[in-house]
């Protein structure tokens, strides 16, 4: 019962400060006019200014926040106890982390969606354009190094991941293609997006329970599944990095925005189900399905682990 209480009540944190203190940040501090013009309709290239519906903005910019970050850091935190990175996460989030990227966006939007580089290079001087790009790629090679060698890493000792993490590529096309260009229902394309993508995990996992093919079908999977995960790291890597090159160049609406959007709904599924798993157990579990806490609270110097301050606060970066 404790850990549901804990998983509502962040919740319903979350909500109450969305709708207060982020109300006031809204009117008082950034004055938000929803009559302002915005990027993607003053350029509209169709390339990288794109007018787009607010639920696929809201996917796009939950999953690019949502990745691997915020789900490793916290299990590492776990070191110094539950309650500094459940404080952390719940705090720094309202008013840090959230104030930060919603300023950012703001001052994007207001400067037609430049970067902080271009930014600061034309408000203070150019030199400072120099510094902030700089430190901007510096940023993303770190980013695109760590983590193109972890997802590199799950592919070769998870196989099975594979091909629902490649098959998500044409879902992601199609629902570019049918809800920018053809102008059908979203919804209905959410739903088939997300109901394709849990398919694609059966098909990864070489189509358990499948009868009619008489087996060869998922010995073919199985089979391509191990030629997959033989092939070498380095060839992953590279895989990824490409993969991100030509995301990046082509219009935003065929491939980036819908594939984080369909993500989003994986996401925002995944938490419902936890979150129903929570209250399951909490309500009708026993013993050890009862998920109650068994780490410590607070453990301010465990042994062979770094000093939790400053080191908490790096450990959940951007999950905060």
């Amino acid at each position: 019962m404790t850990t549901l209480l804990i998983a509502v009540g962040a919740f319903f944190g979350f909500i109450v400060a969305y709708h207060t203190y982020g109300r006031w940040l809204a009117r008082k501090i950034f004055r938000l006019d929803s009559a302002a013009p915005v990027p993607s309709v003053e350029i509209n290239d169709d390339v990288d200014y794109v007018p787009t519906s607010r639920g696929i903005v809201f996917g796009h910019h939950f999953t690019s926040i949502a990745g691997t970050g915020p789900i490793v850091g916290p299990a590492i935190a776990i070191m110094w106890g539950w309650v500094p990175a459940l404080l952390w996460v719940l705090f720094g989030s309202i008013f840090i982390g959230a104030v930060h990227d919603f300023g950012a966006l703001v001052v994007s939007v207001r400067n037609r969606g430049q970067t902080v580089g271009d930014i600061a290079g034309r408000m203070l001087n150019p030199r400072v354009r120099l510094l902030f790009l700089f430190i901007l790629l510096f940023a993303l090679w770190v980013v695109l190094a760590i983590f193109g060698w972890v997802i590199a890493k799950v592919f070769v000792g998870f196989p099975e991941s594979i091909l629902p993490v490649f098959l998500q590529i044409p879902i992601a096309v199609w629902i570019g293609v049918y809800v920018h260009r053809k102008g059908k229902n979203l919804l209905v394309a959410s739903a088939v997006a997300l109901i394709l993508m849990y398919v694609t995990v059966w098909v990864g996992a070489a189509c358990p329970g499948l009868s009619w093919s008489g087996g060869w079908l998922g010995v073919a999977i199985q089979n391509m599944n191990s030629f997959l995960a033989a092939l070498p790291i380095w060839v992953w890597v590279a895989v990824l990095l490409a993969y991100c090159y030509v995301a990046s160049v082509i219009p935003v609406w065929v491939l980036l925005q819908p594939r984080d959007y369909i993500n989003s709904l994986q996401l925002i599924s995944s938490l419902a189900l936890i979150l129903l798993g929570l209250g399951a157990a909490a309500l009708w579990g026993s013993g050890g399905h009862s998920l109650e806490l068994v780490a410590p609270a607070v453990r301010w110097a465990p042994e062979g682990a770094p000093p939790i301050v400053p080191l908490l606060f790096v450990t959940i970066a951007c999950g905060a």
